[in-house]
């Protein structure tokens, strides 16, 4: 597994003997051991916290291997989230494997100077593709036993059956093949590692918090950017907070929403090819992802023109008025989807004032109808984390059934969109779009909106956007 997939490019000339002797010569010891990574302790813990609930048992979790973008050209590579939680590590075909209280991470070190891999693999050589750690050195940046990925085979020959992550790394999956109740330990496993990941460590909230300050400060950029977003669209802004996310992060979290106009009424309009004109109202919804791959996830309606219209406004404090009831639900002990419940409850009422439900509100709520999800669509939010949309496959008791507690990270984000063809709404009310989402920290005392730098009242915000607007 070990063996490198991609070689020389196929129009490279031929390497003669006396060249490849030459290049195995001459070069400096370059191990860097560096400082031991900040997530190393914490990692431990989980992995500590992870193995007790399958005592004796052996776990697999990969991080994952590269993936053809187009012909010979890789896509960036981004670790899987349940390997980076467990190990902090972000290289890629790494394996980590948990037995008998012991842990250790399978990987691809660095060629040798005396293989032609260092300088000829345009996949993982040196030369090509950049430094990777040797085994001494991720060794002891994250505390972990580490051996080489061709040792990993043998893992799977001998021993107790493996609970595998499977879907993470095809080659890790066909190594494990499907021995009897392989299915069902796998999926205790997925479940077990997304359940562990709900409840945020002090480290994990420090890197949460840095993603939504780099986001507030992206969305400020993009203000400032406003005569070229003016001449170039959607996709001016896509860019500019595209390089806030790299400058500060790893890169953005999930693929930017610049939706100007009727665009907005597409939950996720991820084109962002349309332009931005004055008069209308801009829904962006837009985060970082750090270097250690948390992200925010933050969403901002803002009036193209620094203004609100009277309707804009009007609309603007309904979906505002029902995100106030959603975040003041979010308390320890709370039931996960009363915040949701409250929101939509605002949401509901609101729409039977504008006239747009055929029964009242009251009538709407009622799970046998909820007619008002016509114009709502999506729940009013999600927990964030190394995923965008994170711990999905932890257990219904442990998550959306479950109760909220300190530790836990989630968005409120109730909206409202109004589509270009619905016949049902007046015609001044038609192509628009609305979300307002934050990101919130579960505390013991209730919550802590981390992304309350930028602001959410439409006087406020067109404060803030007069003082940023060139």
């Amino acid at each position: 597994m070990g063996d490198s997939e991609s070689t020389a490019g196929a129009n490279e000339p031929p390497v003669p003997a006396a060249l490849e002797a030459f290049m195995a010569t001459g070069w400096a010891d370059h191990d860097e051991p560096g400082e031991p990574a900040p997530v190393a302790a914490w990692a431990a813990k989980r992995r500590a916290a992870l193995a007790e609930r399958f005592p004796g048992g052996r776990l697999v979790v990969p991080a994952g291997g590269l993936r053809t973008r187009n012909n010979d050209v890789d896509h960036r590579f981004r670790a899987g989230s349940a390997h980076v939680h467990l190990t902090g590590n972000q290289a890629s075909d790494a394996v980590v494997v948990l037995e008998d209280g012991a842990a250790t991470l399978y990987l691809r070190p660095r060629a040798p100077r005396t293989e032609q891999e260092f300088w000829r693999d345009r996949r993982y050589g040196e030369f090509w593709a950049g430094r990777r750690p040797s085994l001494a050195e991720t060794e002891h940046r994250l505390g972990l036993d580490c051996r080489h990925l061709d040792e990993l085979p043998a893992v799977f020959a001998s021993g107790p059956p493996a609970r595998l992550l499977r879907g993470v790394d095809p080659r890790v999956d066909a190594l494990a093949g499907t021995p009897d109740g392989a299915p069902e330990r796998d999926a205790e496993l997925a479940a077990a590692v997304s359940e562990l990941r709900l409840v945020k460590d002090p480290w994990e909230i420090e890197q949460l918090r840095a993603a939504c300050a780099a986001t507030a400060r992206g969305f400020e950029e993009c203000l400032r950017e406003w005569p070229r977003v003016l001449e170039h669209g959607e996709r001016w802004i896509e860019g500019t907070f595209w390089r806030r996310a790299r400058a500060e992060g790893n890169d953005v979290g999930y693929t930017s929403i610049v939706a100007c106009g009727p665009h907005a009424t597409t939950l996720h309009w991820i084109d962002d090819d349309g332009p931005v004109r004055p008069g209308q109202l801009l829904l962006l919804d837009m985060g970082v992802e750090t270097r250690s791959l948390y992200t925010a996830d933050i969403s901002r309606t803002l009036p193209v023109s620094g203004r609100f219209t009277g309707l804009q406004r009007d609309l603007y404090t309904l979906v505002l008025r029902a995100q106030d009831a959603g975040i003041a639900a979010v308390r320890p002990g709370a039931r996960f989807r009363a915040y949701h419940e409250a929101a939509m409850e605002v949401m509901a009422h609101g729409l039977a004032d504008l006239g747009l439900l055929p029964v009242s509100a009251e009538q709407a709520l009622d799970p046998e109808s909820t007619l008002y999800r016509r114009w709502t669509l999506h729940g009013s939010g999600h927990m964030l984390g190394l995923d965008v949309h994170d711990c999905t496959a932890a257990p219904a008791a442990a998550y959306a059934d479950g109760t909220l507690a300190p530790g836990h990270v989630l968005t409120v984000e109730p909206g409202l969109y109004l589509q270009a063809d619905d016949l049902l709404v007046p015609e001044e009310l038609r192509g628009i779009g609305i979300r307002i989402e934050d990101d919130l920290l579960v505390t013991d005392a209730g919550a802590e909106n981390l992304s309350a730098a930028l602001p959410r009242e439409p006087g406020a915000v067109e404060t803030w956007m007069a003082g940023l607007l060139p």
